[in-house]
């Protein structure tokens, strides 16, 4: 997949892109047939960067609501003849997930196409997920012959029901048609589970890896064996070298750390990151520089692990570097760092946001760092992050450094995140947002009655419209 091409954020069509709460409110302001185009535009066109993490379902569905949108657009997106060309989730996942958050409000339309393209389209499993959360016991038995004509009657298609009904995220479905009288569904899906609960045996009883009596040069070699093979493995191979490692095994690990090769190199220095040697500083740095971008990589990831004040002392030193061991540093520093260490972490932040843009991965920890150190003078480089990230989680993170950091949070950017795609970030802005504005009230009240809102965002707003809180 493609990344997404995302909007200037100063447009209805970026902001509803990143999930701002300002594009809903845009978006209810702005001609309609302009707003539901733009909101098409999202859900057709997935604008996350990791659609795993990042929530947009439920934030669009309640546009689609709030705009009497119809599902025109959505039907004709699933039904594309790229559909069964193009069969990565990502195509469809968001559509299909608005369906069922729409279909959860009442809209029968949703579940209707919900229902069709489950027996038809090809990425039916998540649209089968979706129906289990939502549809009643009839509509989900109506689905069994279709679902199951996907499977031949031969062992590869035996094979391949096993594993969707192993595999299923909401096993409800199956479950109902495992209880069918008929022969032709009841006793197929029955036999796919057995098939998948032996499957799972079989894997448990044959483990791969390390078997008890290894020694220190065979977990090295099994570690580079996973690296040519494209496995990284340098974590577990660690967790297998403290169950094999005795005292004098000591010298041999060192010196894998030093000039083994790269899958002992990357063990052995994880090994001696969580067993605290006090040689592993020295060696991550000579990693850092080294030739192996492999082994570089694996030295900094190893180094952030690190806990106690030698790693943060170290981190020090090397905070000014312009190398990604300097930018892991500032990381350190941001997490685990103290007051004397802000200078340090907000020339980073800002450094990060110059040279690299919003959306950086480092940015995620000095934004954290900026808030937990309470870094006042922090706030305006936030507030960019927070209005330009295309990232609804570090957008999230920003908010959270601002409530912290900058005293115009709760009038300012607190209001629109009661409108935010990211739970989390709902829930911080129930806790901060002045209920002077007329619209906190009216949204407070909104979302306590919402069935749809998660529970810890309904328990923040209770705490301000709660018999106990300041009434509203």
């Amino acid at each position: 997949m493609f990344d997404p091409f995302i909007a200037p954020s100063g447009t209805l069509l970026g902001l509803l892109q990143r999930g701002r709460g300002d594009g809903t409110l845009h978006a209810l302001a702005a001609p309609r047939p302009e707003a539901l185009a733009a909101l098409n535009h999202c859900v057709l066109s997935d604008p996350r960067h990791d659609w795993h993490v990042e929530n947009r379902s439920l934030y669009y569905a309640r546009l689609y609501l709030d705009l009497d949108g119809g599902t025109e657009e959505i039907e004709r997106h699933l039904w594309d003849a790229e559909d069964h060309l193009d069969t990565d989730d990502s195509r469809t996942g968001l559509a299909l997930a608005v369906l069922g958050h729409l279909a959860s409000y009442g809209r029968d339309d949703a579940l209707v196409l919900l229902r069709r393209y489950a027996a038809t389209g090809a990425n039916w499993a998540w649209a089968l997920d979706e129906l289990a959360l939502r549809d009643d016991d009839a509509g989900l038995r109506s689905l069994a012959e279709a679902v199951l004509d996907r499977f031949p009657a031969t062992a590869d298609g035996a094979a391949d029901l096993a594993a969707a009904v192993r595999d299923a995220f909401e096993p409800r479905p199956w479950r109902l048609w495992a209880d069918d009288p008929r022969e032709a569904v009841g006793a197929r899906v029955r036999a796919a589970g057995e098939q998948g609960s032996f499957d799972r045996w079989q894997r448990q009883m044959r483990p791969g890896g390390p078997r008890p009596g290894w020694s220190v040069q065979a977990v090295f070699d099994w570690a580079q064996e996973g690296l040519e093979r494209g496995s990284a493995l340098h974590v577990p191979a660690a967790r297998c070298l403290s169950a094999v490692a005795g005292a004098g095994d000591r010298p041999l690990i060192i010196e894998a750390a030093r000039s083994g090769s790269d899958g002992a190199r990357c063990a052995a220095l994880h090994y001696l990151v969580e067993a605290r040697d006090p040689a592993v500083l020295d060696l991550v740095e000579r990693a850092a520089v080294g030739p192996s971008r492999t082994v570089a990589e694996a030295a900094v990831a190893a180094f952030e692990r690190m806990c106690g004040e030698a790693a943060v002392e170290r981190a020090r030193g090397w905070a000014h570097r312009p190398d990604a061991l300097g930018a892991s540093a500032a990381g350190v520093l941001a997490c685990r760092g103290d007051v004397q260490d802000a200078p340090l972490v907000l020339a980073a932040l800002r450094e990060a946001v110059r040279g690299e843009g919003p959306d950086a991965q480092r940015l995620w920890d000095l934004v954290d760092g900026a808030g937990r150190l309470g870094i006042a003078c922090a706030a305006p480089v936030l507030r960019h992050v927070y209005r330009e990230t295309s990232s609804s989680h570090l957008r999230g993170r920003a908010a959270r450094a601002l409530a912290a950091t900058d005293p115009s949070f709760p009038s300012g950017f607190a209001v629109e995140c009661l409108w935010d795609c990211e739970e989390t970030t709902r829930e911080l802005a129930a806790h901060h947002a002045e209920t002077g504005d007329i619209r906190v009230a009216e949204r407070l009240r909104r979302l306590a009655a919402d069935p749809a809102e998660e529970a810890e965002v309904q328990t923040a707003v209770r705490s301000r419209i709660g018999p106990d809180a300041t009434a509203l």
